[in-house]
């Protein structure tokens, strides 16, 4: 039996986001807590789109109070933090504004406010027993899809990891995906949100449970990549390439939010919590050498990643057909600027990968990898991106 998990609406398209006030409206609240990103809002785009997301707020008559503390790699301390002031200011909506970060920490804020505890307690799979205080997720990046998935990953300091908290009570009740507030963005921000999005696709497309449902969205959501990411690097202000990037991380998000994720993201999590990385970048150059190892458990779905990637596969064995797809993914990693591999990163150290292999295989995104590991092999992998 398989199930089927998004927000109940979700909004696309130019000017969008207009719509919030009237969103949280219906959902009969009158005061609302914005999370939001502190280094995104200290870049002054974001910043002025948080005014602006606050005024359209504020003229549905509803009252906005913004937390901008979230860090880009969210951690156990910004979901207090933001508990903190809903409490103090008596918030009964959240409102998340951003990419990943503030979307998984306005999660976190809105699990704890009606369960207790900490967000520690809910780590894994479907571990609270109320519904979370009702959110509303804008959306300023193309890659996450945190703004519409049951996915929230916040960084325990103490144990120095990303907690995979998979819970259908923190999908959000809206979302809104409007490519206006996507402009501008800086091309390595661009570039780590993308190919975030693109593993999101590729990791569900071979996971052991994905379905026809998820396959479709998959395959729309890597073929849209493949044609606008570059675009979108090259060029902040072309619109067309925003707004496709847009729909891109959407259906990856409706496809890996389903059919779960692989070793890339149980991998990308603790090189995250361990060393503060950003995660789309991790992600990246781990995603051609994974897709590597999994090859040999479905040829046939990484030659359909080939063919989505507008590989001409024609008259190609598949296990060549398969090559061109790895091939194209690590092509587009790096058109764009992405490093090529794990030693171009500052404080990557190979004496820590037999830790963070072991905690990669705990990971809950690993437990739907098509290709089952050792925890030798795990550090194969990471060594071969080193």
């Amino acid at each position: 039996m398989y199930g089927f998990f998004m927000p109940t609406v979700n909004l696309m398209g130019e000017d969008s986001v207009k719509e919030i006030g009237e969103q949280i409206k219906t959902l009969g609240k009158e005061k609302a807590l914005v999370v939001t990103d502190e280094v995104l809002v200290e870049i002054g785009i974001v910043g002025d789109v948080v005014g602006d997301v606050v005024g359209y707020i504020e003229d549905a008559g509803i009252e906005a109070v913004v937390f901008d503390g979230v860090q880009p790699n969210p951690t156990v301390t910004n979901v207090e933090d933001g508990l903190a002031l809903l409490e103090e200011e008596d918030c009964d909506v959240v409102v998340s504004l951003g990419g990943g970060s503030p979307h998984d920490c306005a999660k976190g804020i809105a699990l704890v406010a009606t369960n207790g505890g900490s967000i520690k307690d809910y780590e894994g799979v479907d571990q609270s027993s109320e519904p979370m205080m009702p959110l509303v997720a804008v959306n300023t990046t193309a890659g996450t899809a945190s703004e519409m998935t049951r996915f929230c990953i916040i960084t325990d300091e103490e144990r120095h990891i990303k907690m995979a908290i998979v819970d259908w009570r923190v999908t959000p009740n809206v979302s809104i995906n409007d490519p206006v507030l996507m402009m501008k963005k800086p091309p390595a921000l661009t570039a780590a949100t993308g190919m975030d999005a693109l593993t999101h696709a590729v990791e569900a497309y071979m996971s052991t449970i994905a379905t026809p449902v998820t396959d479709s969205a998959a395959l729309m959501a890597i073929e849209l990549i493949a044609n606008n990411l570059r675009n979108a690097v090259a060029n902040g202000d072309n619109f067309e390439a925003r707004d496709n990037m847009a729909y891109a991380q959407f259906l990856a998000g409706m496809a890996f939010n389903n059919a779960s994720l692989g070793f890339v993201h149980g991998m990308a999590h603790q090189l995250g919590g361990f060393y503060d990385l950003p995660h789309g970048v991790c992600n990246a150059i781990l995603l051609p050498h994974v897709t590597e190892y999994n090859l040999i458990s479905n040829p046939q779905r990484v030659a359909d990643i080939a063919e989505a990637m507008g590989e001409n596969i024609e008259g190609l064995s598949t296990r060549d057909a398969a090559d061109k797809g790895i091939e194209a993914i690590f092509k587009l990693s790096t058109d764009i600027g992405i490093p090529e591999k794990l030693s171009d990163i500052e404080g990557v150290k190979e004496e820590d990968f037999p830790t963070l292999a072991e905690n990669a295989l705990a990971d809950a995104c690993s437990a739907t990898n098509p290709r089952c590991a050792t925890k030798e092999q795990v550090i194969g992998i990471f060594e071969a991106a080193f």
